[in-house]
């Protein structure tokens, strides 16, 4: 008994009590006999079982405590086994991941045959100590093909795809054990882990000449191999060759197909196979979902759910899982939530499917929530779970909730992840919190092209002046730029208009072989239009391999925001002769364009058509509609658009908000400001500038300081030029001039043209000279050839009949060669634009406008209207 229990507490760490001979073990294991030692005259005993059958259900349960227990009863027992049974028992403690106590059993077996030496070289691959098995493996007397083939598997599992094949190679050489097709098997894999063709095909020479090129199971590895290594026409043609296929086979070349980008061949060899009669499995239902995913073709995918409900894999972890990823790529996540609330039970990789679909679908919130629920349960997270959660947060823009992530991340091996770290420095970038980025970013000891692209799209998102000294901090690191850098430092040349900047990284895009890529493509076009280079935008668009959705919204939204609607109108009717289907961006960029001109007869015919594509519930759309209604004169559209719309953001308010400050209704703008406080929209600035305009309206200038005054108390927002701009008039019309003067220089950035045009605007209404001629001198010290400051002026001095300043104005602009900037203005017709300046006779029926314009003007003098000709000049 002594012997027994030093044994056993050098064995497992624990003592042994006098009563062991009548423990009572807890699992059902406890009714197993000792039938090996029981002698002849003995009665029959209770227990039923051997011990090799004790331990190989341990083994298969991966049972360690009642394997332990048993172990220790044949100590106790006395009983001297054999190397059968001690086989067992060192294979029950490596399933059972305690190797120590397997290493102790084998050193004290007297004649370890090869199943035990096999078993030690498994559990120390399993373990990862491929030192350990090698040694084993040397120690070995004799050697056969399970020895080879754990060897070859072990450095395989461990990353050394290499030495895996080395390997191979000793046992060719070796000459004394044959190669089997599990040997291949496994060497081909190592081929298609490291990609590297020339020995794969080489191992399938040599397959041919030993004569397994008929075998169903390395068959279906050579062709694994070659589509992993990126030839799949070579895949496809060693399939169709194979005499004999099963479904290992199949699902081979379906994930070949997909993993290659052949997505619908990938889907034609799953219909093909149906009609051979193969069966499905947990691996084809993985890539015909991943192909319908690629595809965005969520309605097949629908249908292949269904299939694997008919199959009984409906309630499959590993299919509901890739089904689930499916819906959440496809952006159906209400299909991709149902799926999951169906699993019985969830991995992790369920939950990171969601919590990454929700991100990507920009529903941060609801996948922080679930990140939360995964931490609740016993399943743990990885660096994928992390990286969601921080992309979630991201969307949200919840500093708050990443910061509590980061601190979690912290805590564990995975905040040294590379992919990890490169989320958190995202989204501390689109979260604003640029100096946080900044500090992850220098923190970090290894960095790749994410890292360096994050850093650089949070200061370009965060108008940081640091953008492009990052991209040439990139290129002295020797870390070639892709797509993705090349759009973020070509949009901050765009927001710094720094077109000599946009030239040269236009220069390096074209010598990387990226010039016709659409997506770089698309963004030079933006940063063309934006810097005034409309010319070289057009031709750039022109030269585009393949023009897409992105670059015709890019020539498009360009056009419309330098003002040239007649040019993005034309580029949209060519996009869809093209048969590009435009997106929600693209019709609010062109119903914009309706705005600037006030054509609200294409502006209904796109509407009809954003009624057609279903696309009116999109709240960019409705606000769009609501501001393009507006803008045409047609409020009642416009309201009819704000009531109807299903959903607002702060975007719709505002568009209502600034549609009635407008067209004057400031009482009714000043009422959807109350209903946004109650709806609790918090206001932005654009909501302010229509704020102060409704106000300007009617008058209410103490109510207009009180809002002014209340954007930095209340809401936390600095006034910016607009707002000045807007107060300036509403005290200039209230005869405050001095106060509005008074306000404009102790602004705390510089004044602009037009808030100095406004004030001197409003100086003639109240005959203000003194402070007209100090809005002047400011106004020509910006701009000294600006006509309109003095006209402005001049008409001030003819109200005050200061004659003599009247005439030095004239002489002025007379010796500058000055003229006023006509007047210009524009009506529909029958579907076509035409437009007028003053003075204008280049118009084809401008004889007949004029002849009615004179007797539109004999009619006025008859009723009395005789114009102010002084005011005419």
């Amino acid at each position: 008994m002594q012997m027994a229990s030093r044994f056993s507490k050098r064995f497992f760490h624990v003592k042994l009590k006098h009563q062991l001979p009548n423990v009572h073990l807890k699992s059902p294991l406890i009714l197993c006999s000792i039938s090996t030692f029981t002698q002849e005259n003995q009665p029959q005993p209770f227990y039923k079982k051997t011990f090799s059958h004790m331990f190989q259900e341990c083994s298969n349960g991966r049972s360690l405590e009642p394997g332990r227990q048993a172990h220790a009863r044949m100590i106790i027992s006395g009983f001297k086994p054999t190397t059968f049974v001690t086989n067992c028992l060192i294979q029950m403690y490596i399933k059972c991941s305690r190797l120590e106590c397997a290493c102790k059993v084998f050193d004290r077996m007297s004649e370890p045959d090869r199943v035990s030496w096999n078993a030690m070289i498994f559990g120390y691959s399993k373990s990862g100590k491929m030192g350990s098995a090698q040694s084993f493996f040397d120690s070995m007397p004799a050697r056969d093909v399970i020895s080879w083939n754990s060897l070859i598997s072990g450095y395989l599992q461990n990353g050394n795809c290499l030495q895996s094949v080395e390997i191979f190679v000793l046992m060719g050489r070796d000459g004394a054990v044959a190669y089997d097709e599990t040997t291949f098997s496994v060497v081909l894999k190592a081929c298609s882990g490291q990609e590297d063709y020339s020995v794969g095909r080489q191992i399938h020479g040599v397959v041919v000449k030993l004569g397994f090129a008929g075998d169903v199971v390395t068959g279906s590895a050579v062709l694994d191999m070659y589509a992993k290594c990126k030839n799949l026409d070579e895949s496809l043609r060693f399939f169709d060759a194979m005499p004999v296929k099963n479904w290992v086979s199949w699902s081979a070349i379906i994930a070949g197909c997909v993993q290659n980008g052949e997505l619908v061949d990938g889907l034609e060899l799953f219909k093909e196979m149906q009609r051979e009669g193969i069966g499905v499995s947990q691996s084809i239902y993985a890539s015909v979902f991943r192909s319908c995913a690629s595809l965005s073709a969520s309605r097949l995918g629908s249908q292949f759910h269904g299939h694997a409900i008919k199959s009984d894999f409906g309630a499959d972890t590993i299919v509901s899982t890739a089904m689930l990823d499916m819906y959440a790529k496809c952006d159906n996540l209400l299909n991709a939530r149902k799926v999951f609330d169906f699993l019985g039970n969830h991995n992790l990789q369920s939950y990171n499917a969601l919590i990454t679909g929700y991100a990507r679908g920009d529903r941060g919130s609801e996948g922080v929530q679930l990140f939360l629920r995964l931490l609740k349960s016993d399943l743990g997270f990885d660096e994928i779970s992390l990286s969601g959660a921080f992309s979630a947060c991201a969307v949200m823009k919840g500093l708050l909730e990443g910061t509590q992530v980061h601190g979690l991340a912290i805590k564990t091996p995975f905040h040294y992840n590379i992919c990890v770290t490169n989320a958190i420095l995202d989204m501390y970038g689109k979260c604003g919190a640029l100096e946080e980025a900044c500090r992850i970013f220098y923190e970090m000891e290894r960095r790749d092209a994410v890292s360096w692209n994050s850093v650089i799209a949070a200061c370009e998102q965060n108008k940081n002046e640091e953008t492009l000294l990052l991209f040439v901090r990139m290129l002295r690191s020797r870390m070639e730029p892709d797509e993705f850098t090349y759009g973020s430092v070509l949009k901050a040349c765009a927001g710094e208009q720094s077109l000599h900047h946009g030239l040269e990284i236009h220069g390096r895009v074209i010598k990387s072989g990226m010039g016709l890529d659409s997506f770089v493509g698309s963004v030079l076009v933006d940063m063309y239009c934006k810097c005034g280079a409309v010319e070289e935008a057009e031709k750039l668009h022109y030269r585009i391999e393949e023009q897409s959705l992105v670059s015709w919204n890019a020539i498009i939204s360009g056009f419309s925001s330098t003002e040239q609607s007649e040019g993005a109108q034309k580029f949209f009717s060519r996009m869809l002769e093209m048969g590009i289907e435009p997106d929600n961006f693209t019709y609010a960029t062109v119903l914009d364009t309706c705005s600037n001109v006030a054509n609200i007869g294409l502006g209904k015919q796109i509407h009809a058509q954003i009624i057609k594509q279903d696309l009116t519930s999109d709240v960019y759309i409705t606000s769009t509609l609501v501001d393009m209604y507006s803008k045409c004169g047609n409020m009642e559209d416009s309201v009819l658009m704000f009531e109807k719309s299903p959903d607002r953001d702060f975007v719709t308010w505002n568009a209502m908000a600034c549609a009635y400050a407008h067209h004057g209704y400031g009482y009714e703008a000043l009422n959807i400001f109350e209903k946004m406080q109650i709806e609790r929209v918090p206001p932005n600035h654009a909501t302010f500038v229509a704020i102060l305009r409704a106000c300007a309206h009617i008058g209410l200038v103490e109510e207009a300081l009180h809002y002014f005054n209340s954007m930095k108390i209340e809401y936390g927002l600095n006034p910016q030029l607009e707002h000045y701009s807007s107060m300036v008039d509403i005290l200039g019309r209230s005869g405050r001039l001095v106060e509005a003067l008074k306000l404009i220089q102790e602004m705390p950035f510089e004044a602009d043209d037009v808030i100095w045009r406004t004030l001197l605007s409003i100086c003639r209404m109240h005959g203000n000279v003194e402070v007209a001629e100090e809005a002047a001198n400011y106004l020509l010290r910006l701009d000294p050839q600006d006509s309109s400051a003095y006209v402005l002026l001049s008409n001030i001095y003819a109200d005050a009949e200061m004659w003599d300043q009247v005439s030095k104005m004239r002489k002025i602009m007379r010796r500058g060669r000055m003229k006023k900037e006509p007047g210009c203005s524009w009506i529909e017709i029958q579907s076509e634009v035409h437009m007028f300046l003053v003075g204008d006779k280049a118009h084809m029926s401008c004889e007949d406008i004029y002849m009615n314009l004179d007797l539109l003007f004999d009619e006025m003098k008859w009723d009395g209207c005789v114009p102010d000709e002084e005011q005419l000049y």
